[in-house]
């Protein structure tokens, strides 16, 4: 399946230590900056983080029931091979990274097979990382 990559702009109230959650916590590479923005390679995408004053989602995040968990929306993310999931999962683990929702499969041996974990940047942006057992089931029903 070939993707188009995305373009994604966030607002962050604190551009140093979003620098540094999504350079050096994630490990990805950065691209063009300014003093207000900073893109990243966002695994093929590209992400830009922007200053900008706290908005109302980052202060108090709103959540919706799904699977027993209270998942943060809005959100975003990316879906990974299984095997990228669970080294991103164990990076974030050693790191002492706080989640929102712990790393855990759901529908296990069932249709849609995925492990997902939920996690906040400093600035209060949710992102859901995600992988499939079987990808050809990312819209399975």
């Amino acid at each position: 399946m070939a993707l188009s990559p995305f373009h994604l702009a966030i607002p962050v109230y604190d551009l140093a230590a979003a620098r540094h959650f999504y350079g050096e916590v994630f490990g990805l590479a950065e691209g063009r900056s300014s003093e207000q923005w900073v893109d990243f390679d966002f695994y093929g995408h590209q992400l830009v983080i922007h200053q900008h004053p706290q908005t109302q989602s980052q202060e108090a995040a709103h959540t919706n029931a799904v699977d027993g968990h209270d998942v943060p929306v809005p959100h975003f993310g990316i879906v990974l091979q299984w095997q990228e999931w669970e080294a991103l999962a164990e990076r974030l683990r050693a790191r002492k990274t706080q989640f929102v929702i712990e790393p855990y499969v759901r529908f296990q041996g069932q249709v849609g097979e995925q492990a997902t974990m939920f996690l906040f940047d400093p600035c209060g942006n949710a992102l859901e990382f995600k992988a499939f057992k079987d990808m050809s089931q990312l819209f399975a029903k």
